[in-house]
């Protein structure tokens, strides 16, 4: 994204608000404005090609994030692999040397030439030559064990070099996937940013305002449903790590969104979610819908601090539910950490990544900075 992108979204309040896409949730309703005039675009056409836009980014974000997982976790395959291989590979080579030698005593000593019952025979020591055939059983046996795992260390070996083969390509493929993703992502962006080059000054205003009229509206619906259970219940006490969690991200407020990025400089939606629940030390998945699918389910009328809220039909954006129906969460590109109305988005569910975990005793909300809540509310499929 170019640095006047930049610029246009982080200084001025409509700007920052304006990056906006409801990949499959209903367009916003739009309050009226005049009718546009000759050549000018009717706001709805153009909120319409903004959410079409970041949808299309967000959905080859998560698959970047999705496929980066999968690319780490093959990386350390393929490493294990290779050290087993390598470790395998030394084994066979000691028992090569172990049979080589067997070979070479056998050839000096003539056992090969004649058999230990022939020497009982002929031995003028009968005593001593039962001793010797035992000597030489041993022998044999030592020499049958070097050959088993001379065999067993070559086939093991041969078995690794294979599996590493085929490691290798899947992460090649891997790497390709990813590749691609991240193309899809800039080629999105840069049609967000020629959209965003050719709007008016009015047309700006226009969709800032739509946007933030269609949050406030949604909060208050969301409110007035009873969604969130009886006002008394907003303030309950998180979890020990919900509240680390959430004091991480609090922290975080201010720091630029970019997708990919897993801190600690900057973030995107589920990289944030992600670190300040693994700072609190319970790992959870990477990407938002991976967070949806996988981690327990729990009802906006329970909701506490910590608790991840997951928006839109494809579950590609999430946020750490703060208390009192406000969120912590990295909207999108252009924008910084905030705190948001809980409505800002549309809605999917929530998850909770410590479901049997009790609530703290004596919890204090933590401290927001100045300016926690300026800037764009709505993520960037919303």
């Amino acid at each position: 994204m170019s640095g006047r992108l930049l610029r246009w979204v982080c200084t001025g309040s409509a700007l920052s608000a304006l990056v906006t896409a409801a990949p499959l949730a209903p367009p916003l309703a739009l309050p009226a404005y005049a009718a546009p005039g000759p050549g000018e675009r009717p706001v709805a056409r153009l909120l319409t090609d903004l959410q079409r836009l970041y949808r299309q980014a967000e959905e080859s974000t998560e698959t970047y994030n999705a496929t980066e997982e999968k690319l780490k976790a093959q990386r350390r395959e393929v490493d294990g692999l290779n050290r087993g291989l390598a470790k395998a590979r030394a084994s066979a080579h000691d028992g090569k040397g172990a049979a080589g030698r067997l070979a070479r005593q056998q050839y000096q000593t003539g056992t090969m030439e004649i058999s230990s019952y022939v020497r009982l025979l002929l031995a003028r020591n009968p005593r001593g030559a039962l001793d010797q055939r035992h000597v030489i059983g041993r022998a044999a046996a030592e020499r049958a064990a070097a050959v088993t795992r001379l065999v067993e260390g070559e086939k093991k070996a041969d078995g690794l070099a294979r599996a590493a083969r085929r490691a290798l390509t899947t992460q090649v493929s891997l790497a390709q996937r990813q590749k691609e993703a991240r193309d899809s992502v800039r080629s999105r962006l840069r049609e967000v940013e020629e959209l965003l080059a050719s709007l008016s000054a009015e047309e700006l205003a226009a969709v800032g305002r739509a946007e933030e009229s269609g949050a406030e509206r949604a909060q208050r619906r969301l409110v007035a449903s009873g969604a969130l259970g009886a006002p008394a219940e907003a303030g309950r006490a998180p979890s020990a790590r919900g509240e680390r969690a959430l004091r991480y991200a609090v922290a975080q407020i201010g720091k630029p969104y970019e997708w990919g990025a897993e801190g600690p400089a900057a973030f995107d939606c589920s990289g944030l979610t992600q670190r300040a629940w693994g700072v609190a030390g319970r790992g959870i998945p990477r990407t938002s819908q991976q967070q949806w699918a996988r981690l327990p389910r729990v009802s906006l009328r329970k909701l506490r601090p910590g608790d991840l809220i997951v928006y839109f039909p494809k579950a590609t954006h999430v946020a750490l539910y703060l208390g009192h129906g406000k969120v912590v969460h990295a909207p999108r590109p252009g924008a910084r950490v905030k705190v948001s109305p809980l409505a800002a988005n549309p809605v999917l569910g929530a998850v909770r990544p410590d479901p049997r975990a009790t609530p703290v005793a004596g919890y204090r909300p933590p401290k927001l900075p100045s300016g926690a809540t300026k800037g764009a509310d709505r993520g960037w499929a919303g």
